[in-house]
C-alpha cells in the first residue's frame, strides 16, 4: 500500500504492508520519503512529481495507492495548485493500473490519531507508534504519506 501526501514543493509518501492486506501481520514500513521537484515553474515541478512517483511505484510495486484529497483552504490559488499535483499523482497510479483511494485530511487524522484536529506532531507520533519505529519519519511530509497509507490499512467505519 502506497500512501501519498501531495504537495508541489514536497510530496510525501509511505509504503506500508499489513493490516487488512495481510491478516495477522502488524503494520510494517517498507519505505518512506519525499519527492522534491527540482523545477522552478509549476509545469516542471509537476513533471518531476509525476516521474518521481512512477519511479517509486515501479520500484516498490504497491497493490494500491491512497492519496490525501484536497482540503478546502482559505486560499483558492493554493487549493488549485494542489489539485494539479493530485492530478499527476492520480495519473501515475492510473497508468500503472493501481486502484486509487482518496481520504480527506481530517479523515486521515481521525483514523490514525483518533481526532480529525490532530497536529503534525501528533500524526508523526502515532505513525511512529503504529509502525513500531524508534522515531517518527522525517521530514513531516514523509510521516504524512505514511499516515495516508495507515488510514487505508486501518480501514473500518468512521462515526
Amino acid at each position: 500500500m502506497l500512501g501519498i501526501d501531495p504537495g508541489t514543493r514536497a510530496t510525501g509518501y509511505g509504503c506500508i504492508e499489513g493490516g487488512r492486506s495481510v491478516p495477522g501481520l502488524s503494520y510494517r514500513l517498507i519505505e518512506c520519503g519525499v519527492v522534491r521537484p527540482r523545477g522552478t515553474d509549476l509545469g516542471s515541478r509537476l513533471a518531476d512529481i509525476h516521474c518521481g512517483t512512477l519511479e517509486i511505484i515501479d520500484r516498490l510495486a504497491p497493490t494500491c495507492v491512497a492519496i490525501e484529497s484536497a482540503f478546502h483552504g482559505r486560499n483558492a490559488r493554493t487549493a488549485m495548485v494542489l489539485g494539479h499535483a493530485r492530478g499527476v499523482l492520480v495519473l501515475a497510479a492510473q497508468l500503472r493500473g493501481l486502484p486509487i483511494h482518496e481520504y480527506a485530511p481530517r479523515q486521515v487524522k481521525k483514523r490514525v490519531v483518533g481526532t480529525g484536529a490532530a497536529s503534525k506532531e501528533q500524526v508523526g507520533f502515532m505513525v511512529k507508534h503504529h509502525l513500531r519505529l524508534g522515531e517518527a519519519p522525517r521530514p513531516a511530509d514523509a510521516a504524512d504519506g505514511c499516515a495516508v497509507a495507515l488510514c487505508h490499512l486501518i480501514g473500518g467505519r468512521l462515526p
